[in-house]
């Protein structure tokens, strides 16, 4: 078991430290490089309010956005009508995939990639 694996290294509470750790480092990311591109982070910000994910809300091409990041190789999933969400899993999520997955979004949305057709035609899983 991978929890149990995680005991001499502190534990469940070393991966919720990591776990919040990331998620921390994630929504800064966000919010330094992507600005000006319409995302708000709707993630609470209270460490006990929010568990090992980061929601992002934008009102146009939220759907769009998360297929192509997909498409990037950044799994994320969209939940209507306009959420954008993330999950950290602790175990083997590094800090470095949170820094590249905001550095795809950026550049999805910078290069407005995600306004391509193929990024906007709804599949039966999202």
């Amino acid at each position: 078991d991978s929890v149990l694996a995680a005991e001499p290294f502190g534990g469940m509470a070393a991966l919720r430290r990591k776990s919040l750790a990331l998620t921390n480092l994630f929504i800064a990311l966000v919010e330094g490089r992507c600005v000006g591109h319409g995302l708000t982070v709707i993630t609470p910000r209270e460490h006990g309010l929010r568990g090992s994910q980061v929601a992002l809300s934008r009102p146009d091409g939220a759907y769009a956005i998360v297929q192509a990041l997909i498409a990037r190789g950044v799994l994320g999933d969209f939940r209507a009508p306009d959420v954008l969400r993330f999950g950290f899993t602790p175990l083997y999520t590094r800090f470095v995939d949170a820094w590249d997955a905001v550095e795809q979004l950026r550049q999805v949305m910078a290069s407005g990639e995600w306004r391509e057709a193929r990024f906007n035609q709804r599949a039966a899983v999202t």
